[in-house]
Parts: structure tokens; sequence; C-alpha cells
């Protein structure tokens, strides 16, 4: 029982919690997303060019 009452605490303060948070707008939401998966191309196209790179130096080392 003395673990139903923690939990019942737990998400009674989790949701005063909640309620002082500052919630983005959905346009600064949108721009957000659209930064990341620019970012997430970005990146991804770098670590593509660096693998690219290394692996036909070690396959020039190697031989």
């Amino acid at each position: 029982m003395e673990k139903l009452n923690k939990a019942k605490i737990y998400f009674q303060e989790a949701r005063v919690e909640l309620k002082k948070v500052t919630w983005p707008s959905r346009p600064q939401t949108l721009q957000l997303t659209w930064i990341v998966i620019v970012m997430v191309i970005i990146s991804a196209i770098f670590f593509g060019i660096c693998d690219f790179i290394l692996s036909g130096l070690v396959k020039l080392i190697l031989g």
C-alpha cells in the first residue's frame, strides 16, 4: 500500500512540475525540427566522407 501512495505522490508532483514548463509554440517546434533534420543530414554526409577516405587509406596501407 505504501508503494501505491509513493507512486500517487510522484505523479502528483510530476503534474505540478509539468505545469511550470514553458512549451514551445508550433512554429518554434517546426523550425527546431528542421534544424535538427538538416544537422543530421550534414553530419551523415561528413561522417560518410570521413569513412570513405579512411577506408581508402586502410586499403592503400594494407594493400
